[in-house]
């Protein structure tokens, strides 16, 4: 299996900057529609997959397959193709770094990303989750998959929204976007779907199993907590927990993954081509150039 190296890597994560900083305004919010739809189909999944799973019996193992099924929606914002925000929180500051990029095109980017981001999300909670009665209620009759699945997302949402204290949800959002960020990284590192797909799934699992915060997660969990009126989440709650895991997640792309790559392959490098490993029709890799333009 073929890989870029790391510094092959920290060139394509700046040419992938800057061109998402380039993206035209309505294609940056309908790519960032689908991107918080992902999240949210992901946040779906591993709700209901890991309802009804007696601690007892699976332990810490509840939170593995919560993480496991999770990444389902950052493998299909990275290989079908869609913008997220906390991705782009890495992506654009190394093109930054590498003078390829504007401090105004970042504010630009994410500003967009975040509305289109939170729209998708919003959408998937409430049409696809509350509506369609996939999560239960408080109403639930106990022992049925409804009041399971609303069972579990109480757990999840009251632990976000009211158990955590604020420099608690700050670094936990820090941690998780430094794993989220890895997992892109990752998915840049590799040649072929599959590589992409195991990179991705590796740190995403780690960060949902952590008990990380995710902003684009979050904006999914936490309305749909308010909606299915779990007790004590409050648009308070809500907001306060999207505010803090929103800069916890840009300090840790910017100064983990952004800065640190930045620093050890391209900080005092001249510009070139990099040769990235490819697919043939044939089966046999190829090199194909990827050119960083400016020091």
């Amino acid at each position: 299996m073929s890989y870029n190296t790391p510094q092959q890597t920290a060139e394509l994560a700046v040419e992938s900057g800057a061109a998402k900083a380039a993206l035209p305004a309505g294609k940056a919010l309908v790519g960032g529609f689908l991107a918080g739809a992902y999240i949210a189909f992901g946040g779906l999944l591993a709700i209901v997959a890991s309802a009804g799973l007696n601690s007892a019996t699976w332990g810490g193992l509840i939170t593995l397959v919560t993480g496991l099924t999770f990444s389902l929606g950052l493998v299909l914002t990275i290989i079908a193709g869609a913008e997220l925000l906390t991705g782009n929180m890495m992506l654009l500051p190394i093109a930054a770094l590498r003078r390829r990029i504007t401090a105004g095109r970042i504010a630009r980017n994410w500003g967009l990303l975040f509305v289109g981001n939170f729209i998708g999300s919003l959408f998937v909670a409430y049409v696809l989750a509350d509506k369609t009665g996939v999560i239960g209620n408080a109403a639930a009759k106990a022992g049925t998959p409804a009041a399971s699945t609303f069972a579990r997302l109480s757990t999840i949402t009251i632990g976000k929204a009211v158990t955590e204290s604020n420099l608690e949800v700050f670094l936990r959002a820090m941690g998780c976007n430094w794993l989220v960020c890895l997992a892109v990284w990752l998915a840049l590192a590799s040649t072929d779907a599959a590589g992409k797909i195991l990179g991705i799934v590796l740190p995403i699992t780690a960060f949902v199993a952590l008990g990380f915060d995710h902003v684009v997660a979050n904006m999914f969990f936490l309305p749909l907590a308010m909606w299915q009126h779990v007790p004590g989440v409050t648009l308070a709650h809500v907001v306060t927990n999207l505010l803090l895991a929103l800069v916890g997640n840009a300090v840790g792309a910017g100064l983990f993954v952004a800065g640190g790559y930045w620093y050890l392959y391209l900080k005092g490098r001249p510009a070139t081509v990099v040769a990235t490993a490819q697919q043939t029709p044939n089966g046999r890799a190829a090199a194909e150039p990827q050119r960083s333009w400016t020091t």
